[in-house]
């Protein structure tokens, strides 16, 4: 049976269940299954180059891996809806900006790409929601570019 992440937006008590891609990307979801030992809770955002994707940091409390030893695993540029990525970007890597990034990402509608300020970037997609739950977790996922931040918990299923 795969390993299950669950994706709640906690004031709006909408979750999903993201199937890990424990073949795929064997190493990544070793790491961030390690990382949710203690669930996350942090404000969601809606990316700005994109399109249709959501993510959420890891905060310092769950970096319990060292992200430079992750290698590219089950990478894209293009994902479809549903995709669960993973994204590290270290210190001072672009220009003006000193912090790094640990981030969980998720496209939730057609038309993602992984673009931003740097141009593309391959990540690694270690889940995606499963297609019986993404319908109602994309229309949470839209709504944020429209009002702004959530808050998300993400956390271990079962």
């Amino acid at each position: 049976m795969p390993r299950l992440l669950r994706f709640t937006f906690v004031d709006a008590g909408v979750s999903g269940r993201v199937e890990l891609h424990e073949t795929l990307a064997a190493r990544t979801v070793e790491a961030i299954w390690g990382a949710l030992a203690t669930p996350v809770r942090q404000l969601s955002f809606h990316a700005m180059f994109a399109g249709p994707e959501i993510m959420i940091g890891l905060p310092p409390e769950n970096q319990t891996f060292d992200p430079r030893s992750l290698p590219p695993e089950n990478q894209t540029v293009i994902p479809t809806p549903g995709d669960v990525l993973w994204f590290y970007q270290a210190p001072k890597m672009m220009k003006g900006l000193a912090d790094e990034f640990w981030e969980i990402g998720m496209f939730y509608g057609d038309g993602g790409r992984v673009f931003g300020p740097l141009g593309w970037t391959p990540v690694t997609m270690f889940g995606r929601m499963l297609p019986e739950d993404l319908p109602a977790f994309a229309k949470e996922c839209a709504d944020i570019r429209l009002r702004g931040a959530k808050m998300l918990e993400i956390k271990r299923e079962g």
